[in-house]
């Protein structure tokens, strides 16, 4: 299953793209929800905060005159792990999907063909025998 996903992760169909682009934009807001709400607070228990507002602070900014504090420099990785896990939670919906919709492909293939009918050939012998009697 994982060598599966890696190999529609990285080379994908036209109808995968397509699947991908629709059903993501779908879930985009739910799994949003998911990640923000629930996963985001959970994770965020271990570093005493919400995942999103982990940051690293490179330069603090200065308090203005109203208090408020401006010019603070920070890389926001909480907030782009939040993105990541978004992502990666995404994907692998879209792989389920696709997965399942190529099994269901595979079975309509499998179904035994019709038995074969006599060629055109084997009509014409039979014709031809039928004729000289």
């Amino acid at each position: 299953m994982l060598k599966e996903f890696k190999e529609f992760a990285l080379k994908g169909s036209l109808l995968d793209i397509a699947v991908g682009f629709v059903m993501g934009a779908a879930f985009k807001s739910v799994v949003t929800a998911f990640t923000t709400g629930i996963v985001s607070p959970l994770i965020g228990l271990m570093f005493k905060t919400d995942l999103k507002d982990l940051k690293w602070v490179i330069k603090e900014g200065v308090a203005n005159a109203e208090g408020k504090v401006e010019g603070t420099i920070a890389v926001l990785y909480g907030e782009f792990l939040t993105t990541v896990i978004d992502f990666i939670i995404v994907a692998f919906i879209m792989f389920l999907i696709v997965k399942a919709v190529n099994s269901m492909k595979r079975k309509e293939e499998e179904k035994p063909a019709a038995p074969a009918g006599p060629t055109q050939e084997e009509l014409l012998v039979e014709i031809r025998d039928l004729l000289k009697k």
